[in-house]
Order: C-alpha cells, then sequence, then structure tokens
C-alpha cells in the first residue's frame, strides 16, 4: 500500500506525500522489528524511500567506485604495494634515460631470480618484502618457500639484493613493474639475476659460435 500511494498522487504533491508516508512506514516497520528483528528493516525503509525518486543520482556512482576499489584491493592483500602506488612512483622511460645506472640496461636471461641494485642505504628487506611480495601467493607453502630475499650491506655489494621468486613468470612481472620504482629517493634497477650455471653456459656460448 505504501508503494501504491505515491503513485497516483501528481508529480507537484510527492513532496508532500513523502513526509506525511515517512512515519507510516517507520510505524509498519516498528511492527515488523519486533516480529523478526531489529536493523534488517530499517534498511528496507530506507531502500523504500528512495526508491520514490529521491537521492537516486549521487550514491549509484560512489558505489560503484567502491567496488571497483575493492575489487582491485582484492587482488593483493592490503600489506603488500598496490599496482597503483608502483606506477604512481615508478620512472617512465625517458625519465630513466636521464639516469646513469639505466645506461645500457639489459634485463638479462629470464629466470625465476632477480637482481636489484643501486637501492638506498635506508632500504631494509621489509621494503623488499613489501614491494615484491605481491607477486608472491602465500597461502601456498611452496611459493611462500621460494620467496627469498638477500639484501647486501656491507662492502662493494652495499645496495644490491637478490630477490627469488615462485617462477619465470613471476619474475618477469615483477621485473616490468619495478624497474625504475623510486625508493627512499632512489629508482630500483631490476634485472634477471645470472644464472649460476657456468658449463651451460660455455656450452652455449660454444653453440652461438
Amino acid at each position: 500500500d505504501v508503494f501504491e500511494q505515491p503513485q497516483h498522487v501528481g508529480h507537484k504533491k510527492i513532496e508532500f506525500h513523502i513526509t506525511t508516508d515517512i512515519p507510516a512506514v517507520l510505524q509498519i516497520n516498528s511492527e515488523k522489528e519486533e516480529n523478526n528483528g531489529k536493523r534488517v528493516h530499517l534498511y528496507v525503509a530506507t531502500e523504500e524511500i528512495n526508491n520514490t525518486g529521491f537521492g537516486r543520482i549521487f550514491p549509484a556512482p560512489s558505489s560503484n567506485d567502491k567496488m571497483e576499489t575493492e575489487e582491485e584491493d582484492d587482488e593483493i592483500p592490503s600489506e603488500f604495494i598496490s599496482r597503483r602506488d608502483l606506477e604512481k612512483n615508478r620512472l617512465s622511460r625517458e625519465e630513466m634515460e636521464k639516469f646513469s645506472v639505466f645506461k645500457n640496461y639489459e634485463p638479462g636471461d629470464p629466470n625465476c631470480r632477480i637482481y636489484v641494485k643501486n637501492l638506498a642505504k635506508q632500504v631494509q628487506e621489509k621494503d623488499l618484502k613489501f614491494i615484491f611480495g605481491r607477486y608472491v601467493d602465500f597461502q601456498s607453502e611452496v611459493e611462500r618457500n621460494m620467496f627469498d630475499i638477500r639484501l647486501m650491506k656491507e662492502g662493494r655489494m652495499k645496495g644490491q639484493a637478490f630477490i627469488g621468486l615462485p617462477n619465470e613468470k613471476a619474475a618477469a612481472k615483477a621485473l616490468k613493474e619495478a624497474n625504475g620504482y623510486v625508493l627512499f629517493e632512489k629508482p630500483m634497477v631490476v634485472q634477471f639475476a645470472r644464472s649460476a650455471r657456468p658449463k651451460q653456459d660455455a656450452n652455449e656460448g660454444k653453440r652461438k659460435k
């Protein structure tokens, strides 16, 4: 009955009928609350009132935006960096050319380990885990065990790190998205680590010749 009343009344009178109908709607809901439980029907009341034509324009886009951001956030746990933040703080190709560390840059041969250099003094393992942990499925024990960070803090290797990822695909994605990311005001140089297989490398060199 509540739905039918505003439909029969002319457009000019809708304003007045909504204000008079609200108490009636709330009364009906208060009776329902006693019988069927609280809060659920209050929600229904607000939806009934909104459906008469008021408040439709603004809530719709904002709720859609929330849904989109929630879906993106659901892909990667919040404890790791988001793709948006990676892109936001990553140098463009043109900007990379201005830095000497990217001169003659070569990604290297794809494998599951990546090599990171040009790291700032402040960088710690937790910072690298925050960035590269997004490429690991921590629910999988295998992937969790394969994820390995070795940050060099002393000697000639200072400011460099080796990161083991679950597979070549994850490593390739990490290289593509994190290369040039500015961490503590220094852009990271990300490459595939050289595989420690000298015999195979030597044989491949002979074949190429």
